[in-house]
């Protein structure tokens, strides 16, 4: 069987390629791809290819390189061995863009990350499409986790791509008292008020001070998401904590030697938080009970309730074969996306 997929040959350069996928083996299955979502932070720092030495992103990015990690696709055979997953399923899994493609239901670790972490079988009620949005929810979902948010709070987001969105609408449903969001394109800021933003700003965060201090009443904020992945934003996020608040770092630099505090992390003993999307419990056990599987129900379960909406986030829907001048046009001007859907039926 030939398969097509999305690979990055070398720095800045976009194809699609093909190769052949054998039948699945043991503990195997074999899928074809409905839709997938493309990361754009993530997709992008790769597509460009400069990381610092020393960083996961060094160690990781090698060309040809291939994107993607939020795919959904109907399962078309099973190997000996596989349980609990039949033909006809649709999986979401954490895969590559690519048409046809095998997962191994019990994979072995790779950089101490789980190689295909986590299938999940999505409900008859989740679309293909809102499904390709579980990898990067379960990330942000933990991100609000690792903070120890607490109801009432006062948090900003700062950055409204994929994370940013997502963690406006968790942040919302926890019942946070005020959801101050800051970024440069109105659209994005738009997105967020529907979902539950209660102040946006279309600054720079270098100028957020005294909005935001105003918009608090001198109190600023509980907590902060850096979810800009740019090394540049930390120092001013910092500026805008409140005396031990709390700085969540969603977005990962892959050029952190540009990375600087600032003043006001020692006097105002703030605490930094790292967030990693495989940083996650590998069994849900009474003390550690929000693995991925756990968290992806959650996240599922508030869609099909109408707590949380993704499907109004998707700005751009292609074909695959689309993908290179799509990948292209993100890297010369994102500011416009935020969901942007691969869709593969449309190689059928």
């Amino acid at each position: 069987m030939k398969s097509k997929y999305i690979v990055y040959p070398a720095r800045e350069q976009v194809a699609v390629w093909e190769e052949d996928i054998t039948p699945p083996t043991e503990g195997e299955i074999l899928c074809q791809a409905e839709k997938s979502l493309i990361s754009i932070g993530t997709e992008l720092h790769c597509l460009r290819g400069v990381a610092d030495p020393g960083t996961n992103w060094y160690d990781w990015i090698k060309f040809p390189f291939r994107p993607g990690y939020s795919m959904v696709g109907r399962v078309l055979e099973v190997g000996p061995g596989v349980t609990g997953v039949k033909v006809g399923d649709r999986i979401a899994n954490y895969g590559y863009h690519q048409q046809y493609y095998k997962v191994q239901l019990h994979a072995e670790k790779r950089f101490d990350i789980p190689v295909g972490i986590g299938i999940y079988v999505l409900p008859d009620e989740i679309s293909s499409e809102d499904g390709t949005w579980r990898s990067l929810a379960v990330t942000t979902q933990n991100a609000v986790r690792r903070c120890s948010f607490q109801f009432g709070e006062t948090v900003g987001v700062v950055g409204l791509g994929i994370l940013g969105q997502l963690a406006v609408q968790y942040l919302a449903a926890a019942g946070a008292h005020k959801i101050i969001v800051i970024d440069p394109v109105e659209s994005r800021l738009a997105l967020a008020k529907k979902h539950g933003a209660t102040h946006a700003l279309q600054i720079n965060v270098n100028d957020a001070v005294e909005p935001v201090r105003h918009i608090t009443k001198d109190w600023m904020l509980d907590v902060v998401f850096d979810v800009t992945g740019h090394p540049a934003a930390l120092a001013p996020c910092v500026q805008l904590l409140r005396r031990f608040g709390r700085l969540v770092l969603l977005g990962d630099t892959p050029t952190p030697n540009q990375q600087y505090l600032g003043p006001g992390v020692v006097f105002k003993s703030i605490a930094i938080l790292g967030i990693h999307g495989y940083a996650v419990p590998d069994a849900t056990t009474e003390f550690t009970p929000w693995t991925v599987e756990t968290m992806s129900g959650v996240f599922f379960d508030y869609l099909m309730r109408g707590k949380m909406n993704v499907a109004d986030l998707v700005t751009h829907r292609c074909s695959p074969l689309e993908a290179p001048q799509v990948y292209l046009d993100l890297l010369k001007n994102r500011g416009s996306a935020v969901g942007v859907i691969l869709d593969w039926s449309l190689l059928d």
